[in-house]
């Protein structure tokens, strides 16, 4: 009989996904993960592999977690355009906001860390980059057959320029304790859907 497991391993992987979120792949080691967890070397192998491929299936997590939110709030009824700067500037806010500045987003650290030379994890930032793009783009698109944005805008090169700004946002607000920094780039960036 094949023995149960002694771990809740959505809740080791919530837990491992705050760690690597926290101090980043090249900073966390199987011991730190051991610790964390609370669950045994052996266990977490047996359940998800390898350190690489436990971050792997984190970082599938936290964007699972987080691209529901953007769909519902870009795709909502109504005026696109509100909901596109809302998202933006949340995103600056977030960026800014002391208890979440520290660690920045999961998706951008995995960028700047990792994808450079993992095309595993390349590949998923790829994804969530290719996912928020087409949420904007979609959203301008609407925004701009609804009247709201003018004609002569391209939708595309627009989301690709709020999600590069998206990303910048997130990298400045970690490194810069000057919110104005971020919030500025953000509302100035905002000028170009008027």
């Amino acid at each position: 009989m094949a023995r149960t497991k002694e771990f809740d391993p959505d809740a080791a992987l919530r837990s491992a996904l705050e760690l690597f979120w926290r101090r980043g792949y090249e900073a966390t080691s199987m011991a730190d993960l051991v610790e964390h967890l609370g669950v045994g070397r052996a266990s977490i192998y047996a359940t998800f592999g390898n350190k690489h491929e436990l971050y792997l299936k984190a970082l599938d997590r936290y964007q699972q977690a987080r691209n529901p939110q953007l769909l519902g709030e870009l795709s909502q009824p109504g005026p696109a355009l509100p909901a596109v700067r809302a998202v933006v500037r949340r995103f600056a806010t977030e960026a800014t906001t002391e208890g979440r500045r520290l660690s920045g987003c999961f998706v951008t650290n995995t960028a700047a860390e990792l994808a450079p030379h993992d095309t595993a994890a390349a590949r998923r930032v790829e994804h969530n980059w290719d996912h928020l793009e087409t949420l904007l783009h979609s959203a301008l698109v609407r925004a701009q057959a609804q009247g709201e944005l003018p004609a002569d805008r391209n939708p595309l090169t627009l989301a690709r320029m709020l999600l590069v700004l998206m990303q910048g946002l997130r990298v400045v607000g970690k490194a810069s304790a000057d919110p104005a920094r971020v919030q500025d780039a953000a509302e100035q960036a905002l000028t170009l859907l008027d």
